[in-house]
């Protein structure tokens, strides 16, 4: 019953998917960040059937782009691009951590997110629009390590402040077992990017660059970890990953 539930706090917070209601309690926060790269299966499991739907009735691949570009907000409800947006607002401040930390918390969205969000979204439809072959286990393999070195920087990171949803997970987690587990897991998934062939490892290394990338990131421009810097690495972890599959076997 823990398990369920705690698959079910994990879906509800980071997926746009109908789940039932549950109680947020001890017991089922504790791994609720191990459950993350769940939604990174189901979200594989939907773009390959939308893949398959478009070679079946021989739709345009721009089509077929669109979709693939428009599911990841569709199943997540937008929650890690509005991250990305308020982190690409703070960081184009120039200014103190303090004040970036100041400016992710507004709710009002600036103008360097807006060209953030239209040349993210440019980028993902021509890479999907552009991808020599769609590989259904690396594109899910993707998703799913994403999500995973998202939560292992729950379990990991200093936090920037003692208040918010990360605050919520990261206190909430058993972090010596959530941390094995998940970096466990994001071997695993590296290993299966890399049997994928010279695009998927390129894939996975690229995903691990953005990581290393993303705590210095976080603890030298913000002084600590918050949500929105985790909507950050998620979308731009995903593009670089995409970016590498679409590319290798066009350079190699």
């Amino acid at each position: 019953m823990v398990i369920f539930e705690t698959i079910a706090v994990a879906f509800s917070m980071y997926s746009a998917l109908p789940m039932p209601m549950v109680e947020w309690k001890p017991e089922n926060l504790r791994y609720a960040m191990c459950a993350f790269p769940l939604i990174g299966v189901v979200l594989g499991g939907l773009c390959a059937l939308w893949v398959w739907l478009c070679q079946l009735l021989a739709l345009p691949v721009l089509i077929q782009g669109a979709g693939l570009t428009l599911l990841p907000v569709l199943v997540t409800g937008g929650i890690h691009l509005d991250g990305y947006a308020d982190t690409w607002d703070a960081r184009s401040s120039h200014t103190s951590p303090e004040r970036r930390a100041e400016i992710l918390k507004d709710p009002h969205i600036g103008t360097f997110a807006v060209i953030r969000l239209c040349v993210l979204f440019v980028i993902r439809f021509a890479l999907w629009c552009t991808m020599p072959e769609y590989d259904p286990v690396a594109v899910t393999a993707v998703f799913c390590l994403s999500r995973t070195l998202s939560g292992l920087s729950v379990a990991a990171f200093p936090l920037a402040k003692n208040t918010g949803l990360v605050h919520t997970f990261a206190t909430s987690a058993h972090k010596t077992n959530v941390r094995r587990i998940l970096l466990a897991l994001a071997v695993l998934l590296t290993v299966v990017l890399a049997f994928c062939g010279l695009p998927g490892a390129v894939c996975a290394a690229a995903g691990w660059a953005v990581f290393g990338r993303y705590y210095r990131l976080t603890v030298a421009e913000f002084g600590g970890l918050s949500g929105d810097l985790a909507g950050w690495f998620l979308e731009t972890g995903e593009t670089w990953m995409l970016l590498a599959l679409c590319l290798c076997p066009l350079v190699f």
